[in-house]
């Protein structure tokens, strides 16, 4: 069985993986890292968003391979012990987060967008945010959250 060494979440993992398997199949059931959820497996509603390269993609489209050397960030990776990320924390005081379902992988693809954007219009927001779908919240409150991120960070230094 081939190998596939990458980096998740700051830690350098080396697997057996079955040529056919996805990246959201490794992360699940190898390195049991729950918060990636499944929730199409075609890549239409986000659920298995994780950052590949600080890119957001989804897992359930990427082979395990194509995983090779690179960095993997899931919603495990975000924040620290103790600590919420700023997007988290905000996600939680803006009520952004309703069943809880895709909010590992709207978190993500706004860490993505922030990365890349600190301070985003609320059309980049809505356009980052296209991918991932919500059934709960009706992505007003997605959209404050990232918006009031995004406030704090045009006031940084």
């Amino acid at each position: 069985m081939p190998r596939v060494t990458f980096r998740v979440n700051g830690e350098e993992t080396t697997l057996e993986v079955e040529d056919d398997r996805t990246l959201l199949w490794v992360l699940r059931n190898q390195l049991h890292l729950k918060g990636t959820k499944e929730g199409c497996g075609s890549g239409e509603c986000g659920a298995c968003t994780v950052l590949m390269k600080g890119k957001a993609v989804n897992a359930c489209l990427v082979l395990a391979m194509e995983a090779e050397g690179q960095e993997i960030t899931t919603i495990e990776g975000v924040g620290t012990e103790g600590q919420l990320h700023p997007i988290q924390a905000s996600f939680v005081k803006h009520g952004a987060i309703q069943c809880g379902f895709c909010t590992p992988g709207m978190i993500i693809s706004a860490k993505a967008l922030l990365d890349e954007n600190p301070c985003p219009t609320e059309e980049e927001i809505r356009l980052a945010m296209v991918g991932n779908l919500c059934r709960c919240t009706g992505y007003e409150k997605i959209v404050q959250a990232i918006q009031a991120v995004a406030e704090e960070n045009a006031t940084k230094p």
